[in-house]
């Protein structure tokens, strides 16, 4: 990327002959990039799976556009569905969650800015899936790993512990997601167990317990997930969400549902398919998997290579230490209250770290926007995009019946109905609908 900032060779000549103003860098860089013919990369994938309940459930769109009919707009998305307590869940937020991400983007927006409304667009979508699935009134529930890729940026949102790990040509492996085990993470069992919600292992007969940690009623192992209408509020669909952006040298993505997960480590799942075409490689992965662990699980594999075009696979990477600190892989990030970015690479050139964000809270991520309609009159729902009038619901910071501390002048705006999956999920009602045998 250095070679980007070399000043444009012009003869000397010339150069005395000017008389017009000195060219603004930006031009001068937009033009290098124009004459290094800088390209989008090539996204290659590949995909694998072995049934054993038959509840995992993929989605591959490697042909979406920002702009309907614009190729230069062009991005793809890669999923995992890891379903459970059926499969209604899993295939009811395959098809409706890319949809609803997008419907909470602006349109006629730039690239930079699309990408920066991604974030909190990712956090609306899960959350108006999970409220859409609940009218249905059914049990199932799923885990979600949702990846956008955006030229060289790549965005990661997920509930549940599915996974998606990112391997780059320096031989570092890093994890993209955060798994939300009850058994692994202590924040999570803290903030169920603040809303109302117990964590316990099941209890046997002579009140010895046993397996993992799961929270009651309902008796889910995961403290986030789309659907389980018959467990309590406290199991929330806001995902954690992180953002990079690689070099043009690349690098692969693994998403994978926990029956790979819970027979390989992330080095592991790398290493055994470095060097190897996409699809070949999410083959070896579960073909791994199996022989460590067995078929105890649905096990399904997505492998991601983002290269340029002139590179036809990722190589394998040379003998090194892979010891090196991911903080050396990853850029510091600055952080404001709407965008928690940095404009500087990384200190080896490899990614660059645009956002990470996993509060729970869904005020801390649906920013400060009020968005309305300036010729109705009217505001715009942040989850559900709704049009309502202001006095059909509250801002998300408004206190319950505008309580003395209350700020219901501040956005961003909430339906009633997207309010009152707010409170729930904080503790202050319960919202789920009855389950009727």
């Amino acid at each position: 990327m250095l070679d980007l900032l070399r000043p444009l060779h012009v003869p000397t000549a010339e150069v005395s002959s000017m008389k017009s103003p000195p060219v603004p860098l930006g031009t001068l860089i937009g033009r290098e990039l124009r004459n290094e013919k800088v390209e989008k990369p090539f996204v290659k994938y590949g995909q694998a799976a072995l049934a054993k309940k038959g509840e995992d459930y993929f989605l591959i769109k490697s042909d979406c556009q920002r702009i309907p009919g614009d190729l230069s707009t062009s991005f793809s998305v890669f999923a995992i569905f890891d379903g459970h307590n059926g499969i209604s869940a899993a295939i009811f937020a395959k098809e409706n969650l890319l949809d609803n991400v997008l419907s909470a983007i602006p349109q006629e927006i730039s690239q930079e800015e699309w990408l920066q409304a991604l974030p909190r667009a990712l956090v609306a979508g899960f959350v108006k899936t999970d409220i859409e699935f609940q009218q249905k009134r059914e049990t199932s529930g799923t885990t979600v790993t949702f990846v956008v890729i955006d030229g060289w940026t790549i965005t990661v949102a997920s509930v549940g512990d599915s996974r998606c790990i990112l391997d780059t040509q320096g031989g570092v492996v890093s994890l993209l997601t955060v798994d939300h085990r009850l058994e692994e993470n202590a924040e999570e069992r803290e903030r169920v167990t603040a809303s109302g919600g117990e964590v316990g292992r099941l209890n046997v007969y002579g009140g010895n317990q046993v397996g993992p940690l799961r929270c009651w009623p309902g008796g889910l192992c995961l403290s986030r997930s789309i659907g389980d209408t018959d467990v309590g509020e406290f199991i929330v669909p806001i995902p954690h969400v992180k953002q990079v952006k690689l070099s043009n040298a690349g690098g692969r993505l693994i998403i994978a549902s926990d029956g790979i997960w819970d027979a390989l480590s992330s080095d592991m799942a790398a290493k055994s398919c470095r060097g190897l075409p996409a699809e070949l490689a999410a083959k070896l992965v579960v073909k791994e998997a199996l022989r460590s662990r067995g078929l105890k699980d649905d096990t399904t594999c997505l492998v991601v290579d983002i290269v340029p075009f002139d590179v036809p696979v990722l190589p394998t990477i040379q003998t090194k230490k892979q010891n090196m600190l991911s903080s050396l892989l990853f850029g510091k990030k600055s952080i404001n209250s709407g965008w928690k970015a940095t404009n500087k690479l990384s200190a080896v050139g490899v990614v660059e770290e645009l956002f990470e964000e996993g509060s729970a809270v869904l005020a801390e991520r649906l920013g400060k926007d009020f968005p309305s309609n300036a010729n109705s009159g009217l505001y715009r729902c942040a989850v559900c995009q709704v049009d309502q009038s202001p006095t059909d619901g509250l801002s998300v910071n408004s206190g319950s019946f505008f309580s003395p501390g209350s700020k219901p002048w501040e956005g961003p705006f909430l339906c009633p109905n997207c309010r009152k999956k707010k409170d729930a999920m904080e503790g202050k009602r319960p919202s789920r609908p009855a389950v009727t045998a």
